[in-house]
């Protein structure tokens, strides 16, 4: 095998995978802060890919002086307790970054996660809507005045029934937001335009009088009509917000996947808000999708495919007694596949049958799969991950990571 290389752990290959270079190189320029204020930051020369974002680091002077710390968003946290599903939290995050290079390019703009969206206020936008009431003093406390702002549908579900739940269903799940940075002609580098991503259900949970939990199924074009209205009060309050009344406002809608799916849901819709507008246009269709294979719909509807993966999953049973079976995603833009992801769980007795078995794959990967798609293959072992496999596309030869 030409290509087969060792790393020392996951978190080294990680480290490989999401940051380049290290070492010098680095820029300072001056940002403009959340607040309207300014500090320091800087910028490596150095990115691991043209088609990826470079990403803004904090400088800090004095005592710390020389050392960068990473800016993490101002509401660090909040998609975790919102969103269920694992898979949906990382599509989620990777996607908009990804629709958002269509608006603002990363070879003009820097990425920063989002610094304008506090956790007080994602909590109180994705809350349902309450009126406002007064404490014994006749005062409206900051809480009660936060509930004004949900904007999931009214319901006081300590009195409400089955009927009331599933005709007042919570769409809306979690905001991102990510922020997009620009040089100006100062050379100073201030917020040139915002992302947000409205994660919104595809199925309603809930339980009442003790019972449950029961389900509510929520149609698209239902759950695209509420993300439509909530997107034009999100946008007139974040107008108001100090640093965003002129900049652009890029809007996707992310419809998530059931709590126990093992593949993620997808992007459905986006629109741009013009700097200085509070007006939501009209959306574009986005057409993605993620696959599970084997299933039913991958039988039907992507043939090619399932046979592929049918091939090689024949290959490797045959190969290896310890073989349970395979879980593969391929993720479709406009019907054409653009990644597949297969996770092999095998139990392994030791580091030979690990090699074996990785030369093994590999060498089925070359005769079974075309490479007109990302292919990505990790091999795991009581949970933890022995290889990687990895081809882009238009390239003939995978790269192979043995760990530990």
């Amino acid at each position: 095998m030409k290509r087969l290389a060792g790393v020392l752990s996951i978190g080294a290959l990680v480290l490989l995978a999401s940051c380049g270079p290290s070492g010098g190189g680095e820029e300072e320029v001056k940002q403009e802060t959340a607040d309207g204020g300014e500090k320091t930051s800087v910028v490596s020369s150095y990115n691991f890919s043209d088609e990826e974002y470079k990403v803004l680091l904090p400088y800090e002077s004095g005592k710390s002086k020389g050392v960068v710390n990473y800016e993490t968003s101002a509401a660090r946290g909040v998609i975790i307790n919102q969103i269920a599903n694992r898979l949906d939290i990382d599509e989620v995050e990777e996607g908009l970054r990804n629709h958002s290079k269509d608006v603002f390019s990363p070879d003009e703009y820097y990425f920063r996660e989002g610094q304008m969206l506090d956790s007080d206020t994602l909590y109180s936008w994705i809350g349902r809507y309450a009126k406002a009431q007064e404490n014994d003093k006749g005062e409206i406390t900051d809480d009660e005045k936060a509930k004004e702002l949900g904007l999931n549908p009214e319901l006081n579900e300590d009195k409400a029934s089955e009927k009331d739940f599933r005709d007042n269903p919570k769409y809306l799940s979690h905001i991102l937001e990510q922020d997009y940075m620009i040089e100006d002609d100062n050379g100073d580098i201030k917020l040139g335009g915002v992302s947000i991503a409205l994660a919104m259900k595809s199925e309603y949970q809930f339980t009442t009088g003790g019972k449950g939990p029961y389900r509510e199924e929520i149609p698209e074009d239902k759950m695209l009509a509420q993300a439509n209205e909530m997107s034009k009060k999100i946008v007139e309050r974040m107008r108001s917000i100090d640093g965003l009344s002129d900049v652009p406002i890029h809007i996707t809608v992310y419809q998530e996947a059931k709590k126990e799916s093992v593949v993620p849901g997808s992007f459905v819709a986006e629109t741009t808000v013009d700097k200085g507008s509070s007006s939501v246009g009209d959306w574009d269709k986005i057409d993605e999708k993620n696959v599970l294979f084997p299933s039913d719909d991958a039988n039907e509807n992507y043939p090619d495919e399932s046979q592929y993966i049918s091939a090689f999953t024949t290959k490797v049973a045959s190969f290896f007694p310890n073989y349970t079976g395979m879980v593969g995603r391929g993720f479709y833009q406009n019907d054409e596949l653009k990644k597949l992801t297969i996770d092999i769980p095998i139990q392994f007795e030791g580091n030979a049958e690990v090699v074996a078995f990785t030369q093994y794959a590999y060498s089925q990967i070359m005769d079974i799969f075309p490479n007109y798609y990302d292919l990505e293959i990790n091999i795991t072992s009581n949970d933890q991950t022995e290889a990687i496999i990895t081809r882009e596309h238009d390239t003939k030869e995978p790269e192979v990571y043995i760990l530990n």
